[in-house]
């Protein structure tokens, strides 16, 4: 048999006063409408002794606000937006909100669907790492008055605010790093292909390579996930030559290059060297530590929340869009050819 949820109905009865004073005192607002100390900790106490839970949902019908922000998430699997989705999480917090996470797994029409799914829940933000390359869903909620935040995926030719990395410079500088010493035979393992993103790396990798006067080069793949990495480096093993030096977008799709590397004996980076776009703790403790492209994720983090509360607070400009610069972290998985 279902428990019924206490209410204010049953602390007006226990304590004998109104049900306004009531809910003045639950509400925070007691010294506002000036109640008395005496009449504020019985309220506190009955409701404690009933274990009452205020209804958030009823709250936010009459006030039109939740303290809820939603963030829209491609993959929690993926190590990169784990770590974005904690920190974010933490700093919404500080605001006194609660964040409701959904994860899109890479799925357009799921992202639509939770989109709509959140804002029937009335959240007072949106904070989204967008599928694909559609943004009508995304820019309609804006346009409706929604405070809106992309982070690392965004659309270039849209007015909606976004924080990301500088993935283009990034990009750039891994392989010119891999060029650097002395690799021409280059293959890139990108990720999802629409994404802005992975547009971006791919465009740095390119420019790298032609600047120097490369062509002999690839890229390859379609999924920012370990099987991704994984099949397209087992395909790679089975060409006639092999490139000196593979270069992957994400760490998901390093770790699925490590593992077809480590089935055929190919050592890293004695054999082939390699380097990634994102880092990861765990890059330090792998037999061979991965040369890097760090993206800031505390600072996407931070910089995003306090952009989003500055347009649900009605602070400046709410169309801000900023890039970050990226650090390359060199650590043992490139080698030097003479």
């Amino acid at each position: 048999m279902a428990t019924q949820k206490t209410n204010i109905n049953d602390i007006a009865i226990k304590t004998g006063l109104s049900i306004s004073t009531i809910s003045r005192v639950l509400n925070g607002k007691a010294e506002e409408y000036r109640i008395g100390k005496k009449s504020q900790q019985m309220i506190n106490e009955v409701a404690e002794e009933l274990k009452y839970i205020p209804n958030k949902f009823a709250a936010s019908l009459r006030t039109g606000k939740s303290n809820t922000v939603a963030l829209i998430i491609p993959s929690l699997q993926n190590p990169f937006f784990a770590d974005l989705t904690s920190i974010i999480n933490a700093e919404i917090r500080k605001f006194g909100f609660t964040t409701m996470i959904s994860d899109s797994d890479e799925n357009l029409e799921i992202e639509k669907k939770e989109l709509q799914q959140m804002i029937s829940r009335n959240v007072d933000g949106l904070i989204i790492v967008p599928n694909g390359n559609q943004w009508g869903h995304i820019k309609s909620v804006y346009n409706r008055g929604l405070p809106v935040i992309c982070i690392d995926r965004y659309f270039e030719d849209s007015e909606i605010p976004f924080v990301s990395t500088d993935n283009y410079e990034g990009a750039y500088s891994a392989t010119k790093h891999l060029i650097d010493n002395g690799h021409s035979k280059i293959t890139c393992i990108q990720g999802v292909q629409h994404s802005t993103p992975n547009k971006l790396r791919v465009k740095g990798f390119r420019n790298a390579m032609e600047e120097a006067g490369l062509h002999d080069y690839t890229v390859t793949g379609d999924d920012f996930s370990l099987q991704n990495g994984y099949l397209e480096t087992k395909l790679l093993l089975h060409q006639k030559q092999m490139p000196t030096a593979i270069f992957t977008l994400s760490n998901t799709i390093a770790m699925g290059c490590m593992k077809a590397l480590k089935e055929m004996n190919v050592r890293i980076p004695e054999d082939v060297s390699l380097i990634t776009f994102d880092d990861h703790p765990y890059l330090d403790y792998l037999e061979t530590p991965l040369s890097c492209i760090a993206q800031p994720v505390n600072d996407i983090s931070k910089i995003a929340v306090k952009f989003l509360f500055s347009q649900i607070n009605n602070e400046g400009n709410k169309n801000k869009q900023v890039l970050l610069k990226p650090q390359i972290i060199l650590k043992k998985s490139v080698r030097r050819i003479v």
